[in-house]
C-alpha cells in the first residue's frame, strides 16, 4: 500500500497515481481491484492496519447513485471497470470486511451495479450481450468484450449463491449462453477478447487473456455450486482446461502469453494475474472437484513469483529473477497468489460448503434486486446491515513450501 496515495491530503479516496492516463498511470479499475486485494489480505491474516483506508476508498468512489458510477469518471467508465469495484462489494460482504456504518451495505452496493448493468443488456445488436463501455461516446462502446460479460455472469453467480435469488441464477444463465454463442468462447473453452458490434459480432478479437478465462471459471464453478447441474462441472472442467494455454513450460508458472514474452503488457495487463488467481481460488473454493489442480497450478506459480522479487518489490515475470521493475500491478500479483495459498490450504468452509444462506428477500421483479437477510452457524464479529454473521476467519495452516512463502511476502503490503 505504500504506492497509494488516496488518503493523503489533497488526493482523492480510490484513485491509484496518474489515474486515467494510462500506460503513464492507472485507470480507475485498479483502484477497486487493489482494494478487493486489501479485503482478502484483511480476511486471510487478521492485519487490519489497512482497513480505514479500504473502507474510505471503497465508499467514497461509489458515486451519487450509489452503484459504483461516480460522474468524474464518465469519459472512461467501462461495464468491466463498474462491476469491478461491485466484486470488491461482494467480497467485503462475503468475508465481513468491517463497514463503518455511513452509506449502503456491500452487499447492496454489489447488487445496485447489477441493477444498473441490466438494462444496459443490448439484445438489438449481436442478438444479446454488455457493451464494453457504457457510454456512445467512449472508445469500446461498438465493442462486446469478454470481460465486461464474464464479470457480468460471475457477479450474477455469486449474488444467486448468496441471496438464493432465482432472478441472480437466471441472468447468469443468459450471459453464459450468450457468450458461449457469440463465438467469443469456443467448443474448447478458450476465451478470446471480444467481438465488434459493427460485424454483427461476427469478427472476434482472438487475443486470450487469463482473467477473460478466470472470471468464467469461477462463474461455472459457482453455478455448479447453486444448481447442481452437471453441465456447470462440465464447463467448470472445460475452462481450466483451457487455461493451459497460461501454465506453460515445465515449471507451469503463470503467464500472460499475449504480452508477456514481448514484454509490451500495458499497466492494465500487469495486474491480471492477480483477478486471475483470485478467482481460480474462489472455484476452487466453491467446487471441490478442482482443487488440487488449481492448487498445484498456483504452488508452482508462487514458486516462479518468490524469485521474481527482490526484498518487498517484485516484477511481473515469473519464469525469470526480479528485472528491477515494479508497480501496483505487480505487487498486487504476488501478495494476492500467496494470500491465495494461505486460504486454499485453509480449506475454508465458507465458500466451500456456501454456508451464505438466505433467511428472508424481497425482490423486485422489474429490476431483479433483491435484500435478503443471511445466518450461518458461526453468528459472530462484525457484519454488514444485509449479511449476517458470515465467518470471515481463513484458517493459517499451511504447508511448509506456503509458509516460507508467505513469511517473507507479508511485507509485501
Amino acid at each position: 500500500m505504500e504506492m497509494y496515495h488516496g488518503d493523503e491530503p489533497g488526493k482523492v479516496p480510490g484513485l491509484l497515481p496518474n489515474s486515467n492516463k494510462a500506460p503513464n498511470g492507472y485507470f480507475w479499475w485498479e483502484g477497486g481491484a487493489l482494494m478487493e486485494t486489501m479485503i482478502h489480505h484483511y480476511a486471510r491474516t487478521d492485519e487490519d492496519r489497512y482497513n480505514s483506508q479500504v473502507m474510505e476508498a471503497m465508499k467514497f468512489q461509489v458515486g451519487e447513485n450509489d452503484n459504483y458510477e461516480p460522474t468524474n469518471q464518465t469519459s472512461t467508465l467501462a461495464n468491466d471497470d463498474q462491476a469491478i469495484w461491485a466484486l470488491a462489494a461482494l467480497s467485503a460482504a462475503e468475508t465481513k470486511f468491517p463497514n463503518s456504518g455511513k452509506g449502503p451495505a456491500w452487499l447492496g452496493l454489489a447488487e445496485a451495479v447489477f441493477n444498473s448493468q441490466v438494462p444496459r443488456w443490448d439484445s438489438k445488436t449481436c442478438s444479446g450481450g454488455l457493451r464494453w463501455s457504457i457510454f456512445p461516446f467512449n472508445r469500446g462502446y461498438n465493442y462486446k468484450s469478454a470481460f465486461a460479460n464474464g464479470i457480468f455472469f460471475q457477479l450474477a453467480a455469486r449474488l444467486a449463491r448468496d441471496t438464493k435469488n432465482q432472478t441472480y441464477t437466471e441472468w447468469a444463465e443468459k450471459a453464459f449462453d450468450w457468450t458461449m454463442k457469440s463465438g467469443i468462447i469456443d467448443e474448447d473453452y478458450n476465451v478470446f477478447d471480444g467481438a465488434s458490434v459493427g460485424s454483427d459480432c461476427e469478427t472476434v478479437n482472438r487475443l486470450q487473456w487469463s482473467y477473460n478465462s478466470a472470471t468464467f471459471l469461477y462463474g461455472c464453478a459457482t453455478m455448479h455450486m447453486v444448481t447442481g447441474d452437471a453441465k456447470w462441472k462440465k464447463h467448470t472442467n472445460g475452462f481450466l482446461d483451457g487455461m493451459s494455454l497460461f501454465f506453460k513450460g515445465d515449471d507451469g508458472v503463470l503467464t500472460e502469453e499475449m504480452c508477456e514474452e514481448k514484454g509490451n503488457c500495458n499497466t492494465d495487463q500487469l495486474a491480471f494475474k492477480s483477478m486471475t488467481t483470485r478467482w481460480m481460488t474462489g472455484a476452487a473454493q466453491v467446487a471441490p472437484f478442482i482443487f488440487d489442480r488449481v492448487e498445484k497450478h498456483l504452488k508452482q506459480s508462487a514458486k516462479g513469483a518468490a524469485k521474481a522479487c527482490r526484498g518487498n518489490k517484485c516484477g511481473f515475470k515469473w519464469t525469470e529473477s526480479f528485472d528491477g521493475k515494479t508497480g501496483i500491478g505487480q505487487q498486487m500479483n504476488a501478495l494476492e497468489l500467496m494470500g491465495d495459498l494461505i486460504e486454499l490450504k485453509s480449506r475454508s468452509t465458507t465458500k466451500a460448503t456456501g454456508s451464505l444462506s438466505s433467511n428472508s428477500t424481497r425482490t423486485d421483479s422489474s429490476m431483479g434486486s433483491s435484500t435478503a437477510s443471511f445466518s450461518t452457524a458461526s453468528g459472530s464479529g462484525d457484519q454488514d446491515p444485509q449479511i449476517g454473521g458470515q465467518s470471515r476467519t481463513f484458517g493459517v495452516s499451511f504447508s511448509s513450501l506456503a509458509v516460507g512463502l508467505v513469511a517473507s511476502w507479508i511485507i509485501l503490503v
